[in-house]
């Protein structure tokens, strides 16, 4: 039954101002594979940090997440000297959890669900669609991160800068390899057609903006779900009006090699 699953561990880290009052929130989690690279969630919502401690620097908060990746890379899975290494190398206001234990089909996918137990907020009320694209910007995010190149990327790059102002579009990601702009938009069919309109609409003026200001050629990709199914009229549409407008389209099954692409492309690993 548990045939293809991953014995792995992980840790949580937590954000601890007040050694004396020991009142913590997690901001953190590393999952270890027993083979492959560690995967690292951090927080994308400080408003708990700020509430426990409004003196919080989130910068520097922040910044633990790239130094914490790196020195994972150099250790190369060595579980005990982890922990050792984090608790001498940052902050005492930094603490970590025991090690836990998981069964993963992914370490990605895992790592993403350990995120949204041990990081996010509760949510009474959540929109469905919003839900959804954001589990797919999740996922592209963590492959462009496990691939190295999410620090190099440009983020929600405003549709505006090439269009007019005032258009709110901001795509999700984008690089610039060989005389091509390539963008990358995480995009729910399933539960919200309308983000594909939205997309065909603007992507043409931006790519033309692109053309002119920059003299590249821009490509558009939008990430969707895996699995859609072919006979939804409405996905059908989605997809149509999409690729009527010169935009791809991509599973997100297909990010590993889409970060890997871009990976070697930028010249990294």
């Amino acid at each position: 039954m548990m045939l293809g699953k991953t014995q792995c561990r992980f840790f949580v880290l937590r954000y601890a101002p007040d050694a004396v009052k020991n009142e913590f929130v997690n901001i953190g989690l590393v999952l270890l594979p027993p083979a492959g690279g560690a995967q690292v969630r951090f927080t994308r919502d400080w408003s708990r940090v700020r509430c426990l401690d409004p003196e919080a620097d989130v910068e520097v908060l922040e910044a633990m997440e790239s130094d914490l990746r790196e020195k994972l890379r150099e250790m190369n899975g060595d579980h005990d000297f982890i922990l050792r290494r984090i608790q001498d190398s940052f902050s005492n206001a930094l603490q970590t959890s025991e090690f836990q234990a998981c069964l993963a089909d992914s370490p990605t996918a895992e790592a993403d669900e350990l995120a949204r137990l041990y990081l996010e907020r509760p949510r009474r009320r959540q929109i469905r669609a919003q839900s959804t694209r954001q589990a797919i910007f999740q996922r592209m995010r963590s492959e462009f991160e496990s691939a190295g190149v999410w620090p190099v990327l440009r983020k929600e790059i405003s549709a505006a800068e090439y269009t007019r102002s005032g258009d709110p579009l901001k795509i999700d990601c984008g690089y610039s390899p060989n005389g091509t702009v390539k963008l990358f938009h995480a995009v729910s069919l399933q539960s919200d057609v309308n983000t594909a309109k939205i997309l065909a609409f603007s992507f043409p003026q931006m790519a033309e903006g692109i053309r002119n200001a920059q003299r590249k050629h821009a490509e558009l990709t939008a990430v969707v779900e895996d699995g859609l199914p072919e006979d939804d009229a409405a996905i059908h549409y989605a997809r149509e009006t999409l690729t009527r407008h010169a935009i791809m389209i991509a599973p997100v099954a297909q990010m590993p090699d889409i970060a890997s692409t871009a990976a070697r492309e930028l010249g990294i690993g």
